[in-house]
């Protein structure tokens, strides 16, 4: 590969004992990718790095120069190759696919190691259980953005603010207690009713009923998930699971 590289690029990134930018990585990587021999100037300390900052004129590193001209940081670089930028605010329902294909593998992974195949009510039951637990933790790992964007439609969190702070919990413990079958559903079926219900009608309300555009936070307090048939499946999963676990 190195025979074929005749384009060439000066990378200048920090990289000292405490700090090891990783855009100046994505750029060396970047430029690799594109087949250029790369001039790696690692910047070994905060002086040296701001020495050449004030040389260049720039405010950050990694600064990447080709055929002498300076193209700028890593994002400069990607519109240089006319490679892709991520939009901070756009709309990604890659967490909710990220929650629910990991929920089913594991509960395929779960059934055919207690009974040997994947083609079981078991399985269906974990991947919800599964999935309630994922949502559970991604909402519990910051609280206080998953209230603040849950209080904009949630209806008993708006009239009962702390709700907003029980509904992970309820969710997790309902979870966990499904994964361990019926022992204890006289406990995980109400919460699991309770919270579907109520998330169910509440996102029916803000999205079918009010017409309003939110952000959904089953996958916690900063997601880009649009409010709307995602929220409302997570609620009615808890729902028909404490139907089914009732019944069965």
């Amino acid at each position: 590969m190195d025979q074929i590289r005749t384009k060439s690029a000066a990378l200048y990134r920090m990289v000292t004992p405490e700090h090891i930018c990783p855009f100046g990585l994505k750029s060396l990587d970047l430029l690799r990718r594109r087949r250029f021999e790369v001039e790696d100037h690692p910047l070994k300390s905060r002086a040296e790095t701001d020495a050449f900052m004030a040389s260049e004129h720039v405010d950050t590193t990694p600064q990447t120069f080709i055929a002498g001209s300076r193209v700028g940081g890593y994002d400069d670089l990607r519109r240089y190759f006319h490679e892709p930028l991520a939009d901070p605010n756009s709309t990604s329902y890659r967490p909710v696919v990220s929650v629910f294909g990991t929920a089913l593998a594991m509960a395929l992974a779960a059934t055919w190691a207690v009974s040997g195949t994947v083609l079981t009510l078991r399985a269906a039951e974990w991947f919800v259980a599964f999935s309630m637990c994922i949502l559970a933790v991604l909402k519990l790992r910051d609280l206080e953005t998953f209230s603040n964007m849950f209080l904009g439609y949630d209806l008993l969190a708006q009239r009962y603010v702390r709700y907003a702070y029980v509904y992970p919990f309820g969710e997790a413990v309902s979870g966990v207690l499904m994964i361990a079958g019926g022992a204890f559903k006289w406990i995980a079926i109400p919460i699991a009713l309770f919270i579907g219900v109520i998330g169910a009608i509440s996102v029916f309300k803000a999205v079918y009923v009010d017409r309003r555009e939110l952000k959904c936070a089953c996958v916690g307090g900063d997601s880009k998930v649009p409010l709307g048939f995602t929220s409302l499946t997570e609620n009615l999963m808890m729902v028909a699971m404490g139907v089914w676990m009732t019944v069965r």
